[in-house]
């Protein structure tokens, strides 16, 4: 089975151990030496009126964990990791 990133996107990532539905796939993490995929990245959904109060974290699914593709879902085992979020730019200089 083949496929792209942008099919990946309309697969939602859901938990084999507990059915937790954790969110669709956002993007993927590659290792660059290797070529190989390394985890995906399930973005948070907006809490409150699409995202204008804030989003929920960001997992990080390890490849390891991904245990089956189906044709719109995509089943893992284990829990994700949180994102570590990324400082912001300084928007003035010092």
């Amino acid at each position: 089975m083949e496929s792209n990133l942008e099919e990946l996107r309309y697969k939602e990532v859901i938990s084999v151990t507990d059915g937790t539905r954790f969110g669709y796939v956002g993007d993927m993490m590659f290792d660059l030496e290797t070529g190989q995929i390394r985890a995906l990245v399930v973005p948070g959904q907006g809490r409150y009126f699409f995202g204008l109060f804030g989003k929920r974290e960001t997992h990080l699914v390890r490849w390891e964990q991904v245990k089956r593709f189906g044709p719109d879902i995509i089943l893992v085992e284990g829990e994700p990791t949180l994102a570590q979020k990324r400082p912001r730019a300084r928007r003035w200089l010092e």
